[in-house]
């Protein structure tokens, strides 16, 4: 049975359907890389259905002092960070003012990084195309952040896939790849996990049995 145009059922339904438009776009020699956590499962499946390997890319939501859910912009896993100036503002901060969480987000993706490499080494990204994946996205600065990473280290053709992410977001985002591929774009938004029947979150040892499995795959004969 078809799923409700506006809602999927998990983030396996989310990479499939995904995959299948992606599969139109004549990419050369795609590379998956996955926003973990949420990312991990959709882009496993993707690349699945495109036979392409997996990679992932370290990203950390940067949230307001005192309420980290509240997010202000994100940090990769090299340090670099985007902020969403418009919401600091509005929130009453400034840039300095949020020193402690930068530092502390860092340290983090350092660590998640070790964990994560340690399963599955870094797949070279110059000259790729490649499709950055994550199960949706609010305000997309961690997929700007994500995107401009990518182009830093050299990808040729840049193709964000997102399970959901509002009309404005996606506005956004539109330029910071050469495609974008969203599978809702609802106008009354309030989280990625409204439009999922099955929203878990996924855990740190999930991403890296995903992570273990793409390893063994693609290891060389």
């Amino acid at each position: 049975m078809r799923r409700s145009q506006n809602r999927l059922h998990d983030r396996t339904e989310a990479g499939r359907e995904l995959a299948l438009r992606l599969k139109h776009m004549n990419l050369e020699h795609p590379l998956v890389v996955a926003l973990p956590r949420g990312g991990v499962p959709v882009g496993a499946e993707i690349a699945r259905e495109l036979s392409a390997p997996l990679d992932v890319l370290i990203a950390r939501k940067i949230g307001a002092p005192g309420d980290p859910e509240y997010g202000l912009g994100a940090l990769g896993e090299d340090g670099t960070y985007v902020l969403d100036h418009e919401r600091v503002a509005e929130a009453g901060y400034t840039e300095s003012d949020l020193s402690d969480v930068l530092q502390r987000e860092k340290a983090e993706a350092q660590r998640r990084t070790r964990v994560c490499r340690a399963v599955l080494p870094a797949i070279e990204r110059k000259d790729r195309d490649v499709i950055l994946v994550d199960d949706g996205a609010a305000t997309g600065v961690t997929a700007t952040m994500a995107a401009r990473l990518l182009r830093a280290q050299g990808a040729h053709r840049l193709v964000i896939a997102l399970g959901v992410a509002p009309p404005d977001t996606c506005r956004r985002l539109e330029h910071e790849a050469d495609e974008l591929v969203v599978l809702i774009r609802p106008a009354n938004f309030y989280a990625v996990g409204q439009f999922y029947e099955e929203f878990d979150p996924v855990e740190e040892p999930e991403v890296l049995a995903v992570l273990e499995a793409a390893s063994q795959s693609q290891r060389p004969a």
